[in-house]
C-alpha cells in the first residue's frame, strides 16, 4: 500500500559525493511522518547522484530529481518545492548543519496553519556553532531587526531550514534565482500578506565536510532586496504573484533506483 507523504524534504546538492549517505541516513532515521526525500541536483554527472540512488534502492522515500530550472541553489530549491507531493515542504541542507529531528516539528506547525515555520538560531534555546563571524553577525542583526520592526514572526528570517505550505509557495511564486535567499523571500511575503509565521529553536552547526557555496558578496544584494521588502503595507497573493514569474509545476524527471 502506497502512503501519501505528509512532508516533502527538499535537499539541494552539489557534488556532495559519499557524504550524502550520512545526511540521508540521519533524515530517514529521524523523520517519523510519512515523507518523501528529494535530492535535487543540477546535472546528471553530479557526484551525489550514485550515492543517493544507492540509498534509494533500500528506502523508497528517497529519490533523486534533476533540476531543470537552471543551475544554482535557488533554482534547485524552487524546483524541489514545485516537485513536492506533500502539502508541506521542508528545505534542509546536505552538509549536516541542520538538525533532522526538527523536520517533523516544523512540518506539524505548517499542518496547524502557519505558512512558514522557521528553525531559529536566535530565539531562546537556539544556537549557532561555527561559521564565518561576519556572516553570523549580519544574519543575527537582520533577524532581530526584522522581528522587532517588521514583525515577520521569526527571529531568524535568513535561515534556509524552514517548512513551507506548498500551496502558499505556489500561490505567491518564488522570484529568487541567485542563492539561499528564498527563506527570507518567502518569510517577507508571508509577512506582507499578514499570514502566520512561527519558529522553533534550533542548534545550527557549521558544515564539517566539503566547502560552503555561500558567497556573501554575490548574494548580499538579493538578501537586502528581501530585507527591505519585508517592511510595507499589506499585499494580496495576486499582487505578489504579479511581481515576477511563478514557477510552473514541472514534469518530474525521476532518477531514483526504480528508474535507473
Amino acid at each position: 500500500m502506497t502512503i501519501t507523504p505528509r512532508v516533502s524534504v527538499v535537499i539541494p546538492v552539489y557534488n556532495e559525493g559519499e557524504s550524502i549517505v550520512r545526511c540521508l541516513d540521519r533524515i530517514l532515521r529521524e523523520v517519523l511522518l510519512p515523507a518523501e526525500v528529494l535530492v535535487v541536483h543540477d546535472m546528471p554527472e553530479d557526484t551525489t547522484v550514485p550515492y543517493a540512488q544507492e540509498v534509494a534502492r533500500t528506502d523508497p522515500r528517497v529519490r533523486t530529481v534533476l533540476n531543470t530550472y537552471g543551475r544554482g541553489p535557488a533554482n534547485a530549491i524552487r524546483f524541489g518545492i514545485d516537485s513536492a507531493v506533500a502539502p508541506v515542504a521542508v528545505v534542509t541542507m546536505a552538509d549536516g548543519s541542520d538538525d533532522p529531528r526538527q523536520i517533523d516539528d516544523l512540518a506539524r506547525l505548517v499542518d496547524r496553519g502557519v505558512v512558514v515555520a522557521a528553525a531559529s538560531r536566535y530565539m531562546p534555546g537556539g544556537q549557532q556553532v561555527g561559521g564565518p563571524r561576519l556572516k553570523r553577525m549580519m544574519s543575527r542583526w537582520a533577524g532581530r531587526t526584522l522581528h522587532w520592526f517588521a514583525r515577520v514572526g521569526t527571529r531568524d528570517a535568513t535561515n534556509s531550514f524552514k517548512a513551507y505550505d506548498t500551496e502558499f509557495v505556489r500561490e505567491v511564486g518564488i522570484e529568487s534565482r541567485t542563492g539561499f535567499e528564498i527563506g527570507l523571500e518567502l518569510t517577507a511575503k508571508a509577512s506582507r500578506m499578514r499570514l502566520p509565521v512561527a519558529e522553533i529553536p534550533t542548534i545550527w552547526l557549521d558544515r564539517q565536510l566539503g566547502e560552503s557555496r555561500f558567497d556573501l558578496g554575490r548574494f548580499m544584494p538579493s538578501y537586502l532586496k528581501w530585507y527591505f521588502f519585508a517592511f510595507g503595507r499589506r499585499l494580496t497573493a495576486e499582487q505578489l504573484s504579479r511581481r515576477g514569474p511563478v514557477s510552473p509545476v514541472p514534469t518530474l524527471e525521476k532518477e531514483s533506483s526504480a528508474s535507473g
